[in-house]
């Protein structure tokens, strides 16, 4: 049994949105390849001013650098296979 009232609450949450303190927050939860970040910036309207997402592929990307220092250059292609980054997931 739905009633009007919950009607009109759940309306007016989906077009007006959450507020949401203005500033910086960061969430990151676990996927398959690593951590999904979201970083959203607020005004302190019911939406979003600005949301980016750090897929896993980015993070993993800078940790070529330390898992290849010292190997020889067909070990660095294996590093780079074995960690599956997705490059279209990077440039987003």
């Amino acid at each position: 049994d739905v009633s009007m009232e919950a009607l009109i609450h759940h309306f007016k949450l989906v077009t007006e949105g959450f507020h949401v303190p203005a500033g910086l927050g960061y969430h990151g939860i676990e996927a398959s390849k690593g951590e999904l970040g979201f970083f959203i910036y607020s005004d302190g309207s019911g939406v979003p001013y600005r949301l980016h997402v750090h897929g896993p592929s980015f993070n993993n990307l800078f940790a070529i650098a330390k898992m290849c220092k010292h190997h020889m250059l067909a070990d660095i292609v294996t590093n780079i296979g074995s960690i599956d980054i997705v490059l279209g997931e990077v440039d987003r």
